[in-house]
């Protein structure tokens, strides 16, 4: 069996965003039940309920391990159900969680040598002692078992793989205005996530749908994707900064080249968005833009929604 728990649905800065006076924003920081708040991007992942790997370390994690009681201690002094974390890019929401994890607790780190290469830069994460917490290089494209701090393999397989990107914001000025990366580079990745029997994929970052996209996702059974923005112009009509959906490295929902339509045809069983930006008029649950999604077979992840597989 997978067994998912979504941690956090929101893109960076989560929902409400704590400097946004926004219509959206205003209306969940003052408990509208159509407007759910919502963390930083995360997913947990467990093949028998006890031993969970975390997918992205955002940096809500303290309060996503409070909100969980899966995540939670259980045995002795200082135990934690918490066995690794894998990470699909170098982006603060994917890895500023990690420091919260720093109280010498084993378990392991797992990512791209791209992304462990960005970790070995920056020593605040040397927090991390390596000791307790071993960084392991996981390939592209080949299957490899989740493991704990131990070894021990943890009941799932998982197979990260390139999707278009772009490099982290705060690599965009050592880029030389390359900024976008095409889905052969590691940067961005996508991970699948197999227990012998099921397979789940979760893609929070995708820039663009590519036919080799396309034909890995082609009858799954269940993929959670960036949903980051409605309208590839969102943030630019809204008035909220100058880039558009694809300049941040990020497919929008609508449009010809948006994920409803790239999904139409693919006949994925169950669709489900995450990352959604505060922006983004999809988590309101009275919007027509939710009304939208749900008519072309999309669900909206809210945290601590739970989804089993077996």
């Amino acid at each position: 069996m997978i067994h998912a728990l979504v941690l956090g649905a929101a893109a960076g800065g989560g929902f409400p965003q704590w400097n946004s006076n926004a219509a959206a924003c205003t209306r969940a920081r003052a408990g509208d039940p159509a407007a759910r708040p919502r963390h930083q991007a995360s997913l947990a992942v467990s093949a028998d309920g006890r031993r969970w790997t975390i997918i992205n370390a955002a940096p809500d994690l303290r309060q996503q391990i409070a909100e969980n009681r899966a995540l939670q201690p259980r045995d002795g002094l200082r135990s934690t159900p918490i066995a690794g974390v894998l990470l699909t890019g170098g982006e603060v929401d994917c890895v500023a969680g990690l420091l919260t994890l720093r109280e010498r607790q084993p378990l392991r780190l797992m990512a791209t040598a791209e992304v462990l290469g960005l970790l070995d830069a920056n020593p605040i994460f040397e927090a991390l002692n390596r000791d307790t917490v071993p960084r392991e290089t996981v390939p592209l494209r080949q299957w490899f078992p989740l493991r704990d701090a131990s070894g021990e393999p943890t009941g799932l397989d998982a197979l990260l793989f390139p999707v278009p990107g772009k490099v982290p914001l705060y690599m965009e000025a050592a880029a030389d205005g390359t900024l976008a990366l095409d889905d052969d580079d590691g940067g961005t990745v996508g991970v699948a996530l197999d227990d012998g029997l099921q397979r789940l994929f979760y893609i929070p970052g995708c820039a663009a749908m590519t036919p080799a996209l396309a034909a890995m996702l082609k009858g799954a059974a269940l993929v959670l994707f960036d949903g980051t923005l409605w309208r590839d112009d969102e943030m630019i009509r809204a008035g909220l900064g100058p880039k558009t959906g694809q300049r941040m490295g990020h497919i929008s929902a609508e449009g010809p080249a948006g994920a409803l339509r790239a999904f139409a045809d693919l006949g994925v069983a169950r669709k489900i968005f995450v990352h959604i930006n505060n922006s983004n008029p999809v988590l309101l649950d009275d919007s027509p833009e939710r009304a939208a999604a749900a008519a072309a077979g999309w669900e909206v992840a809210h945290d601590g929604m739970e989804i089993r597989l077996a």
